[in-house]
This record gives structure tokens, sequence and C-alpha cells, in this order.
């Protein structure tokens, strides 16, 4: 049985919420007895005066990620010191043992090899699968990023479950084959 891809890119439109997929998609993980470690988006962060923060997922403290730089600022308004603050906490969860990372966001600062995209190689080197949430408009830079080695998934929820589903057949079938190998 071919492997299936252990970096999954959910594909979201601008009227999709894949926040409240992905933090219920890791509630229910937790509640199984797994460990879904990340971070979760919370908030408007759509309008003139966004209000962008976090859940990490493994801990529930919420993070804030936007930074007041007044009425008359322009362009991204990332708090990108408190964004890599979570990033840490995100990591040293990993460290302490995951079943999955979710990473919110594939954004301007992971297209750059920054932000956050340290913890998908750091995810996929321990062994654990990662799902971030990319924007359709986005999906040219994630390929470039990621190199053809993530499986593209719609925003719904039946999709992330068939993922996971087959992640966890695939482990299975592994550990039988390596516990009745002979020794």
């Amino acid at each position: 049985m071919l492997e299936p891809a252990k970096l999954a890119a959910l594909v979201y439109e601008k009227d999709q919420d894949p926040d409240a997929l992905l933090r219920d998609f890791a509630g229910d993980l937790n509640r199984r007895g797994l460990r879904a470690v990340g971070l979760v988006q919370i908030g408007d962060h759509s309008g003139a005066a966004p209000q962008l923060s976090a859940t990490l997922l493994h801990s529930g403290r919420q993070v804030r990620l936007f930074q007041d730089l007044g009425p008359a600022a322009t362009g991204c308004m990332l708090d990108v010191g408190q964004l890599l603050d979570a990033g840490v906490q995100v990591a040293d969860a990993l460290d302490a043992g995951a079943d999955l990372v979710i990473i919110n966001r594939f954004g301007r600062q992971e297209r750059e090899g920054k932000g956050l995209s340290y913890l998908i190689e750091r995810a996929l080197s321990a062994d654990v699968p990662v799902v971030i949430a990319v924007a359709s408009n986005r999906v040219e830079a994630w390929n470039e990023f990621a190199d053809a080695m993530s499986c593209m998934l719609p925003c719904d929820r039946g999709a992330l479950e068939t993922w996971w589903s087959a992640l966890a057949a695939h482990r299975a079938d592994a550990g039988v084959v390596a516990t009745a190998a002979p020794g």
C-alpha cells in the first residue's frame, strides 16, 4: 500500500472557515486520545480593524497575532514576534510528543521560508503528519514551497477525515508488519 502524503494543504476559498474546521478536528482527535498540536486562528482579520489571534491547540492558550499600528496604518499588521513565540511553543509541544501538527496558515511569511515554515520540516522530520490551511489564491506558491510533497484537500471535514484515516491505516499496517517480522 502506497503511503499517503504526511503533508496536507487544506485549500479554502474566501467564504470558507478553515479555522473552525481545523479546531474541531483537533478537538476530536484529542478526545480520541491522540495529540494534535499547533496553532489555529480565531477572530476577524478581514475588516478595517482586524483582531487576529490564535489558539495553541495543545494548551488552549490564546495569543494575539495582530500588531496595532494605528488607524492610518496600511499593509500587514501581523506581529511576527508573537507568531514566532507561538511557533516556539508549538515546537516544544511537538518535542513532547504529537500525532498531528496543525499550522494555521500558509502566508507571506511561510512563502518566504519564514514564519512557521520551520515547523513543517521539523514535524515531518519527526515523522509527524502536518496539515496547513492554504488560501486558494496561494496554491501556486504552496506548490513551489512544498515541492510536490503534499496532497491537496478541499476545505471540508470529510476530506480531512479521509486523509487522516488513510494515514492511520498505513501506520497500523506498518506496525503490524514490523511486529510480525522476524527478529
